[in-house]
């Protein structure tokens, strides 16, 4: 008859845990003091997980609010750009010499 895992000639009743394997209280002390020291492992890396994750969040949101605010100012560069050359070709055209306005307003008076 095959075992429990399809071995061939290990049979059921054949005990593959002998009693004679049982450990002393030394082993058990050592076995808890490496799982004491991976639980204290496991914290300080989920520690480190979490204060890099807050990091992470903090640079995210300045990041994202760098971008509005380049974003506000590219926009509003734009609006500007858009208005200055509107007003800067009105201008242009009142004033192109300035002897100009003195002659008309001389002309007046003199008239």
């Amino acid at each position: 008859m095959s075992g429990p895992n399809g071995d061939p000639n290990i049979s059921i009743d054949e005990g593959i845990i002998n009693d004679e394997d049982e450990f002393g209280d030394e082993e058990y002390a050592s076995i808890n003091n490496m799982l004491d020291q991976i639980n204290s492992y496991l914290d300080d890396l989920e520690e480190r997980n979490d204060a890099l994750n807050g990091k992470l969040h903090e640079l995210m949101e300045s990041n994202r609010q760098a971008r509005m605010e380049f974003r506000a100012q590219l926009l509003g560069s734009q609006a500007q750009e858009e208005q200055c050359p509107a007003e800067g070709d009105s201008s242009s055209s009142r004033k192109e010499d300035p002897n100009e306005d003195e002659g008309s307003q001389m002309n007046d008076k003199s008239a």
